[in-house]
């Protein structure tokens, strides 16, 4: 009897151990697969799901409005539809700017109101920001932006968990151009082009270098035969079918 209450009791408490195991390896999976890509909204999207020849370009503005209309040209002749991430003081500022840019079928997202350190503050204030922003963004295009950039490119749990609280998606990037340190063109389009993938998010900002290397850029991806979209399609799961011809 003593041998079979024993066996009895190893057996349960095995039981219990291999489930908290099996727990603890689901929730690590779920959490890394989370990060890299667009699975779930309170982990920042560092990339696309499409698994496709897609990339999302993102264009983080606070300043540089001066370049933006030759950046317009390029994304046109190169079928780039690109998302721009503005703050709202940007936004107040340039209201004709942005119309131009939403009506050329660009995605307009949020920046915050403030070019800040949100990470710096509570999450109250993060969901004021990101509203005030929204609500110039909405008043000036007629569209409701849902994903947010962090300016400084900064976050932490208690930030990301904030900005999902309010039905926003975090959004980061897979390669970064640099472009604020304002390098020459060619190494702009190099740091492209060397770490480019599928469902890659490019990280860039209204530069005069910028503007010099985007010809180029897009020439490259486009000869890849890169499909440019916006972080609304990228995200989706899906990116349609069609042409990704050059037009004048």
């Amino acid at each position: 009897m003593r041998i079979y209450f024993f066996s009895k009791k190893a057996l349960l408490t095995m039981g219990i151990i291999i489930f908290l195991a099996c727990g603890f390896l689901s929730f690590a999976f779920f959490s890394k697969d989370d990060v890299i890509s667009a699975v779930g909204t309170d982990q920042p999207i560092f990339q696309g799901n499409t698994d496709t020849k897609a990339v999302a370009i993102t264009v983080n503005v606070d300043w540089g409005e001066e370049f933006i209309p030759e950046m317009l040209k390029e994304f046109k002749k190169n079928n780039a539809q690109v998302t721009f991430f503005v703050t709202g003081k940007w936004a107040e500022k340039n209201p004709e700017l942005l119309k131009q840019m939403s009506e050329a079928g660009h995605s307009i997202q949020n920046h915050g109101y403030r070019h800040c350190h949100f990470n710096q503050l509570a999450s109250s204030e993060v969901g004021s920001e990101i509203k005030k922003a929204e609500d110039i963004i909405f008043k000036t295009i007629g569209k409701r932006s849902t994903f947010f950039a962090s300016p400084y490119g900064e976050y932490n749990t208690q930030l990301v968990r904030a900005v999902s609280g309010i039905n926003y998606k975090y959004i980061m990037w897979s390669v970064d151009t640099i472009d604020w340190q304002r390098p020459n063109p060619a190494t702009i389009v190099n740091r492209v082009m060397k770490k480019v993938h599928n469902d890659a998010i490019i990280l860039m900002h209204p530069t005069e270098p910028t503007v010099k290397a985007l010809p180029d850029m897009l020439k490259q991806l486009h000869d890849q035969n890169y499909k440019m979209v916006t972080i609304d399609k990228i995200t989706s799961g899906k990116v349609e079918a069609g042409s990704n011809s050059k037009h004048d």
